[in-house]
This record gives C-alpha cells, sequence and structure tokens, in this order.
C-alpha cells in the first residue's frame, strides 16, 4: 500500500511530498498523527517547490556572483548606510517599482552587492535579469538584426527587476541609445532596475548624449531612485592583501 501511495506521487510529481512521506516510514521517524502527518507532508511538498521555483529564478537570471546580502562588507572605509541597504532586502522597493543607482570606484563591490540584491529578489518569487551592459546591447543589436528584437524587448519588460551592471564604460551610440531609452521607458513606473557604474551618476548624461533623449532617461531612473555610492579601497585588492 505505501509503496502505491510513493509511486502515486512520484507520478502526480508531488517530490517534496515523496521524500517526506518515504523517510516517515523508517523506523526512526517521528510517530505522526493522522493530522500532523498531513501537515508535514504538504509543508514538505510547499517547500520543495518553493526551493524549486528559487532554484529556476536564480538560473534563468544569469548572475555574475553568487552574492548573499549577508556577505556584504560594511567597513566603515566603504561609507555604507547599513540599515539602508538592509531595507532592501525586504525587496520593499520592487513592490513600490523603485531604482537602485549604485556607484563606485573599480573593485568597490557594486556588482556583488547588485547581484545580492538580485538574489535575494530571487529568494522572494520574483523575476530578476541580470546584464552586463556591453553584453546588452550586442544582444539587442544581433537581435534587430535577426528579427528578434521586439522579444527581447518584451522579455526585458517582463522581469520584476533588471540589473544592468558596468554601465558607463563608454559613450551609447545612436542606436544603444534608443534601445536603453526603450527599456527605461518600459520600466517605468511598472518595474525596477538596478544600474551599478563606476561613473558618479552626475556624468551618466555625457555618456548617453544627446541631450533630449539622456534628460528624458535620467529623470526617469533618478526621480524614485535609491542611491548607493560605495568608498574606500577596491574589495579585489583588499582580499588579494589578506592571501
Amino acid at each position: 500500500m505505501n509503496k502505491q501511495t510513493l509511486e502515486h506521487m512520484k507520478q502526480l510529481r508531488l517530490y517534496g511530498m515523496y521524500r517526506a512521506f518515504d523517510s516517515s516510514l523508517s523506523p526512526q521517524s517521528i510517530n505522526y498523527t493522522n493530522d500532523e502527518l498531513i501537515a508535514y507532508l504538504l509543508q514538505s511538498e510547499w517547500d520543495d517547490r518553493q526551493n524549486r521555483k528559487i532554484e529556476r529564478l536564480t538560473k534563468a537570471a544569469r548572475f555574475r556572483y553568487s552574492a548573499i546580502m549577508e556577505a556584504i562588507d560594511f567597513d566603515a572605509s566603504r561609507q555604507l548606510d547599513k540599515n539602508q541597504i538592509h531595507r532592501f532586502a525586504s525587496c520593499e522597493f520592487i513592490k513600490q517599482k523603485q531604482n537602485i543607482l549604485i556607484t563606485g570606484s573599480t573593485g568597490a563591490g557594486k556588482s556583488y552587492m547588485a547581484s545580492a540584491i538580485g538574489h535575494q529578489a530571487c529568494s522572494l518569487g520574483y523575476k530578476v535579469m541580470y546584464y552586463n551592459t556591453n553584453k546588452l546591447f550586442t544582444m539587442l543589436k544581433t537581435s534587430k538584426a535577426d528579427g528578434s528584437y521586439l522579444k527581447q524587448i518584451n522579455k526585458l519588460e517582463k522581469q520584476d527587476l533588471l540589473i544592468i551592471d558596468d554601465f558607463g564604460l563608454k559613450a551609447l551610440d545612436a542606436i544603444n541609445r534608443h534601445s536603453f531609452m526603450e527599456i527605461i521607458e518600459d520600466r517605468h513606473g511598472e518595474h525596477s532596475i538596478i544600474i551599478a557604474s563606476q561613473l558618479p551618476v552626475e556624468a551618466w548624461h555625457e555618456i548617453i548624449g544627446e541631450q533630449t533623449i539622456a534628460d528624458a532617461i535620467l529623470d526617469r531612473l533618478v526621480h524614485n531612485a535609491h542611491r548607493i555610492d560605495i568608498k574606500g579601497e577596491s574589495m579585489r585588492k583588499k582580499l588579494k592583501n589578506k592571501d
């Protein structure tokens, strides 16, 4: 009977319930009441589905780093507002459709922080996508050539959180500028975006180029954005000196 029940669970893809029920059959298992056993099985299935969902979301995001909020360095030299960073863990900024702009010198930990916030968003069930700026615009240019541009833009638009890393390493050309405007316009007031850059926000106008478009983009990005400016020496250099 138990063997048949286990087989039915497997066929129904109730994998969490399957493993929980299988373990409950061992002589060393807790002697559950009927109500306790049902609650245990349901909770196990719920946990399993949530974990698999988080794994899918994390894999789809394609993060640069496997980062966690707990590992962010709050050394005094970095001049970070610990309360501000910890508040991001609730992802309330995503609910409020707000943005986060992270700036700092090379190796300051911008990409790690952006990825950590992104991982946290995935753990709460949000759809996230991470892109290096150059790779993003290369992909969009290629998609214009092969006819899949609208599909890619729509995919970006559907993400609860879009992370654009290494922004501003080179000025945008006309094609990338209009693609960037389209991305920001689609997300404005609808979904959140995190942008990480070596350059201060005040220098982004020149990087974007064409004053009218730059004004429109920055107006949409900045007015509801949380800003983080990471100070201190390069984290990569700091870690290397510890070796």
